[in-house]
């Protein structure tokens, strides 16, 4: 199939199949939803879509990050559009890093069962006590003794916890290393081992959370796993986390703009049919009319900047892309909130209801700030990056 092709069977499937549900889907729990999602999965599967970010070999569409990006942007209309598709976070994270550092065991074990979608998995680096932006700083940690790790430790924002088959941890492993960028390591940790602790799936603007929608906090109190399940080599932790937060920032950023090319969708009709007085519709008004030119002006440069960001890391690579990865997420996460605001406040008293998507992207999505690195952190990144080539 071209890419051209997958591009429009993916959107015409999104609009017929998921959009379509969303209204008894955003109102129902986890549990109650999944067979629904479980019966679209299959049909995507059945049309040829599945994957489409993962390599060919292993069973994916084979597309690179700018054509994904696009993907991503058409899957990103709807909340449950990336599950359907099987390239949600945190998996579709997990199942990178599991193609380029699995050994063989792990893959069998872990990653082909998270590629056919029999299984779900998570990521646990956040934890409560340490700032979250600073992916070198960290309590959790893995004592090795004999051919086991012992795993003690706190995280939380473990996205998808609840029901996942195991984890990927970050954690300390070389704490005596001078390098800060050597200390950590990452470890699969299988979610029923004895040493983990469920304390609790986190209320996040009022939701609390289930299944694959569930932020957990986590305790590790000496959760004994083998040191074959470490990721790579020990300390290439940090490094690891690098290859699976550009592509990933990709993926985010261009569902964001499908979030809110929606809401300007919404928006716009919105503002064309609502009269507000005899004969005078309430896109006649000059401050509406100036919030929609003004998102559609910052949609457009959001996606030139991304799709900018997607090719140099096909180019470049992740590391040699960094400044365009960290403007993308602080611009980007920006030009949701604004654009998300602007139809809420042009709806008026119906868009802070459940009567539209509205109001569950900006519960939802208010995190994107904060997430993947905090606006300010990136920003200050991309400020330092700049003004290094301009030291004597």
């Amino acid at each position: 199939m071209e890419f051209i092709e997958i591009k429009e069977k993916i959107k015409a499937f999104v609009k017929k199949e998921i959009i379509a549900l969303e209204p008894w889907i955003l109102s129902s729990d986890w549990n109650e939803k999944l067979p629904k999602l479980d019966a679209i999965r299959k049909k995507v599967k059945s049309n040829g879509l599945w994957l489409p970010q993962i390599p060919k070999e292993y069973g994916g569409l084979g597309l690179n990050n700018s054509q994904h990006g696009e993907i991503s942007e058409i899957l990103g209309t709807s909340p449950y559009g990336h599950y359907c598709f099987n390239c949600q976070a945190p998996d579709a994270g997990n199942m990178e890093i599991l193609i380029e550092f699995g050994s063989e065991n792990q893959k069998n074990k872990y990653l082909y069962p998270l590629l056919e979608g029999k299984i779900r998995s998570c990521f646990a680096m956040t934890e409560p006590e340490f700032p979250g932006s600073n992916p070198v700083k960290m309590g959790t940690n893995a004592i090795k003794k004999g051919d086991n790790y012992i795993i003690n430790g706190h995280k939380w924002f473990t996205s998808g916890f609840d029901g996942a088959s195991f984890a990927i941890v970050m954690l300390i492993t070389n704490p005596d290393e001078n390098n800060p960028y050597k200390k950590a390591s990452q470890i699969i940790v299988p979610t029923d081992n004895k040493g983990i602790e469920f304390v609790r799936n986190i209320s996040v603007m009022g939701h609390p959370g289930s299944g694959w929608e569930s932020h957990a906090e986590i305790k590790f109190k000496n959760a004994i796993v083998p040191c074959s399940n470490i990721l790579g080599d020990e300390g290439e932790g940090f490094s690891i986390a690098q290859k699976r937060l550009g592509p990933g920032r990709i993926h985010h950023c261009m569902r964001w703009i499908g979030m809110c090319e929606r809401s300007f969708d919404l928006m716009c009709e919105r503002a064309s049919s609502r009269e507000i007085s005899e004969g005078i519709m309430l896109g006649e008004k000059q401050t509406v009319q100036n919030w929609i030119s003004e998102c559609r002006a910052e949609i457009n440069a959001a996606r030139l900047l991304v799709q900018d960001a997607a090719t140099k890391i096909d180019i470049h690579g992740s590391y040699k892309s960094r400044t365009e990865i960290s403007i993308i997420k602080f611009y980007c996460a920006q030009v949701l909130q604004k654009v998300v605001d602007c139809a809420i406040q042009v709806h008026g008293a119906k868009g802070v209801t459940d009567d539209t998507i509205l109001s569950a992207y900006y519960r939802h999505e208010r995190a994107a700030r904060i997430y993947d690195g905090a606006d300010e952190v990136h920003k200050s990144r991309v400020a330092k990056l700049i003004l290094k080539k301009y030291s004597k």
